[in-house]
């Protein structure tokens, strides 16, 4: 088949995918039970008058059925609109098109950049497509030519484990300088980074919301140090979008990326990168190459190719499943609003931090941090009993167990365990009161 020929074939199949689109507009029966057009449950949860019904959110997630689940920082559940979702598609890839079958579209693959790009604030010319978060830095220091020039990277020991893992791996072979700035009393000093960052800095990276206790950096103050010496800043994002609201270019974060599994309750397998528009193809330069990057064939049969962020796409087919629940996830945060869904984790996050302290826990997340993730250290003892008054309570793991380091002002580190806890918006009193009666 030759290669004209392959691209119209695609561009036939992807009309009859897009097609069935508006299948979805009714109910159908699938499998006995009906199927929801997409974004149709929730807005059953949002009243007329915008107003949210949790209720009727917690009801969309069966998890909140069986035990308590309080480890959204580390993978979200499904809610009963997105398996609807996954059934239309099986059912596509299973019969082909038709009535109540349907694939990832091009219309819901550019939605979903659009609803990724209106959480970070961003434009959706400077959303891509990525595998993962880790993915997605990786085109960013590809894209800089991070292995030659020298220079040095500053970071700080909230980051995630893999970018910390990948920095010191360069640092290793001598590509770069790597600077770690330490955290004092689990918060990130701007004087600190200050400290760090030089004329030789060429890229400050920070997970945005830290995973290990869910600190939210003062991203524009690390920014404009960062850009007053000519260096690039990189967001981890992962931990915050579809939680907190967002405004990378505010921030100064000249790009970033996320998974869709946390919060944005997805699945793994699929994320999103930013690149600044004024950086796409110059300062960050395009390294990795696929089909999805090509926009046409010339007359003359060269390839045309896209003169925005889905350059840096190195992708030949979409990962379509997760892709799905991507599309599906961002829909039901987009409908809440994260305005919303801040406001109904933080009396619970506040109740967290009231209440477990009297079980012998030490919070390490600022009282005042705007994240509905909460983390609390306590002694090894301490952490088997708590193993198993949970293991007794509930016939499954509730929350996530943290093992983390703590350094001093002398440079010594000191090992710390404890848990971290992550509300999201099935979550409710309830939940908190089966917790805290099981520590009882």
């Amino acid at each position: 088949m030759s290669r004209s020929s392959e691209m119209t074939r695609r561009a036939f199949m992807g009309k009859c995918a897009a097609a069935g689109t508006g299948v979805l507009a009714a109910k159908t029966k699938i499998f006995g039970s009906p199927l929801l057009a997409a974004g149709e449950k929730a807005q059953a949860v949002v009243t007329p008058s915008g107003m949210v019904d949790w209720a009727a959110v917690r009801a969309d997630f069966p998890r909140a059925d069986t035990s308590p689940w309080l480890a959204n920082a580390e993978t979200h559940p499904f809610s009963v609109n997105l398996l609807k979702a996954m059934d239309v598609y099986l059912r596509y890839r299973s019969l082909g098109p038709g009535e109540g079958r349907l694939s990832y579209t091009e219309e819901m693959q550019d939605a979903s950049k659009k609803m990724f790009a209106d959480l970070v604030g961003a434009k959706t010319n400077e959303i891509a497509f990525a595998f993962s978060t880790t993915d997605g830095e990786n085109s960013v220091i590809s894209g800089i030519d991070l292995f030659h020039g020298g220079g040095n990277v500053v970071i700080d020991d909230l980051h995630f484990g893999a970018s910390k893992y990948m920095y010191g791996e360069m640092a290793k072979k001598g590509q770069i300088e790597l600077r770690v700035v330490h955290h004092k009393d689990w918060i990130i000093r701007t004087e600190d980074m200050a400290a760090a960052i030089d004329k030789n800095t060429r890229i400050v990276s920070m997970a945005l919301v830290s995973n290990v206790n869910g600190y939210m950096h003062d991203a524009k103050a690390i920014s404009d140090l960062a850009h007053a010496h000519g260096a690039l800043v990189y967001g981890d994002i992962i931990q915050g979008v579809g939680n907190t609201p967002l405004d990378l270019p505010a921030m100064g974060i000249d790009c970033a990326a996320s998974s869709t599994y946390k919060w944005m309750m997805g699945d793994f397998g699929l994320g999103f990168l930013y690149v600044r528009e004024d950086l796409q193809g110059t300062v960050v330069k395009q390294t990795r190459y696929g089909e999805r990057q090509i926009t046409g064939i010339s007359p003359t049969g060269e390839f045309l190719t896209a003169n925005d962020a889905s350059r840096y796409e190195g992708l030949t087919t979409m990962p379509y499943m997760p892709g799905i629940c991507a599309f599906q996830g961002l829909s039901y945060v987009t409908k809440l609003g994260v305005a919303n869904i801040r406001a109904h984790a933080k009396p619970l996050t506040d109740r967290l931090q009231k209440e477990l302290p009297k079980f012998g826990f030490t919070p390490i997340t600022p009282i005042d941090n705007p994240t509905p993730i909460v983390s609390f250290s306590a002694s090894e003892e301490k952490m088997k009993e708590v193993r198993e008054k949970l293991g007794k309570a509930f016939p499954k793991r509730i929350v996530s167990e943290g093992h983390w380091q703590k350094t001093d002002e002398k440079g010594q580190t000191e090992n710390v365990s404890g848990i971290r806890l992550g509300v999201s918006v099935y979550n409710s009193d309830k939940d908190i009161d089966g917790l805290l009666n099981a520590l009882d």
